[in-house]
């Protein structure tokens, strides 16, 4: 199980983030569609050839077709989504907040899954991002939608999970790289 490789190549100063993995992963309460897509979303966010390589064969085996590619594409959408809105919420002049921002985001309105199961993953993508204003967008959506907090905590705890392991196996791959 590629759950339980990822564990092994952690480090014994990890391991709380070991833990959190069989938790937030193994033991989740997420019916399999949120959970392996927020899983694939997030993993494809923390941007970590290591972490991709051993969560995506799970997800595409835990994933039907359509939802494989709707995660794949949260993550793509929100990359871009996360730094435009992330940056209008940080620049002084609000004055670019109020100006059309004229990109494609088709996927957000059609995305080929369920529209709550979309909008999870794109609001654990943007907790990894860090966009504030996409976290209170599409938390609003859900939550509208009538999705229990626990249930958006649940897509929150992954993300942080696995930015955090994504951070220590390409840390100790470098460290390791540099010793060689």
């Amino acid at each position: 199980m590629a759950l339980d490789d990822l564990k092994a190549a952690l480090p014994d100063y990890a391991k709380d983030l070991k833990l959190n993995l069989g938790s937030v992963i193994g033991n989740s309460d997420l019916p399999a569609q949120q959970l392996w897509g927020t899983v694939l979303s997030c993993a494809m966010a923390t941007r970590s050839p290591g972490l991709l390589r051993e969560l995506e064969p799970e997800a595409k085996a835990n994933l039907s077709p359509e939802a494989y590619t709707a995660a794949k594409g949260a993550a793509a959408i929100m990359g871009m989504n996360n730094v435009y809105y992330r940056t209008l919420h940080l620049l002084s002049d609000k004055e670019y907040s109020t100006m059309r921002a004229g990109l494609r985001m088709n996927i957000i309105g059609t995305p080929g899954v369920e529209k709550v199961d979309f909008e999870l993953w794109c609001f654990a993508v943007s907790a990894i991002n860090g966009c504030g204003q996409c976290l209170d967008s599409h938390e609003a959506v859900l939550r509208k939608a009538g999705v229990e907090r626990e249930v958006i905590q649940a897509s929150l705890k992954i993300a942080a999970v696995l930015q955090a392991v994504a951070g220590v196996l390409d840390s100790e791959a470098a460290l390791a790289a540099g010793n060689a």
